[in-house]
């Protein structure tokens, strides 16, 4: 399934550089999400497979910080690139007399500008501000890649603060953008409902389909991984979840070993 992500995701990001027909800013911004897939994969998979298959499951304290930024600028960013495909595809049925003008390349570049720039960042507060916690040890994570609920779990000081911190993180940084893609559809379903053609509004929505899926899946992961009550957390579960998030269906869950 990893590579059936890297293959298909490399062929799309081929395919709209290559084709002329595929130079719009709809494929621009599928073009950097599949640049993001094949990352967001890659940041957590390939190690995965490599515990499957040997005896050594342990991973350096650097290693574990560097997997993890990664995970994080590539997850962020990819929630706010697909609320600026939402607000293409608003623009484009809501506004299409006006879409060579409004979704300029200047724009595209500049919506794909900010999200990477707000993954970096974000990501690289939320890194220093867990691997700058005291690790006493055993360092041992109860899942397959260094994310932040486990880690925060292995600190051995009090992190009710830093969950604190965790949770408002992930409340603005991927209800922000979700509630923009909500919004965004409530606007394009208004448009498609006036039209008077069935045929139509079959056509207009099915440009939206595919972006749906995703979003649903993405999302919906998340929130529930990243945003759900304490009281509900358990790290079954959470592997589960995150197996889901990170676009492979494996239940099999793994522990690290953090080496210093």
């Amino acid at each position: 399934m990893y590579l059936s992500t890297l293959v298909g995701n490399i062929l799309i990001i081929v395919s709209t550089m290559v084709d002329a027909d595929l130079q719009s800013p709809m494929y621009f911004f599928l073009k950097n999400l599949s640049f993001l897939e094949v990352g967001y994969t890659t940041s957590t998979i390939p190690k995965m497979l490599v515990n499957f298959l040997t005896k050594r499951k342990g991973i350096s304290f650097l290693g574990c910080a560097t997997r993890m930024y990664a995970f994080s600028v590539l997850g962020i960013t990819e929630c706010f690139l697909l609320a600026a495909m939402a607000y293409d595809r608003y623009v484009a049925i809501c506004h299409h007399l006006r879409y060579t003008t409004m979704m300029s390349w200047n724009m595209c570049f500049l919506l794909s500008a900010v999200s990477w720039l707000i993954g970096v960042l974000v990501a690289l507060g939320q890194t220093t501000f867990i691997f700058t916690l005291p690790y006493c040890g055993p360092n041992r994570i109860n899942h397959f890649f260094c994310d932040l609920l486990p880690l925060l779990k292995l600190a051995c000081t009090d992190t009710y603060k830093n969950e604190i911190a965790t949770y408002i993180i992930a409340l603005l940084f991927i209800m922000v953008p979700f509630l923009l893609i909500v919004v965004s559809y409530i606007q394009i379903l208004h448009t498609i409902f006036k039209m008077l053609s069935a045929g139509d509004k079959r056509k207009t929505f099915s440009t939206c389909s595919s972006h749906l899926v995703v979003v649903t899946l993405f999302y919906g992961s998340g929130i529930v991984t990243y945003l759900r009550p304490k009281a509900f957390y358990s790290s079954s579960s959470n592997k589960l979840l995150s197996l889901l998030h990170t676009d492979v269906s494996h239940d099999e869950s793994l522990d690290l070993q953090l080496e210093e």
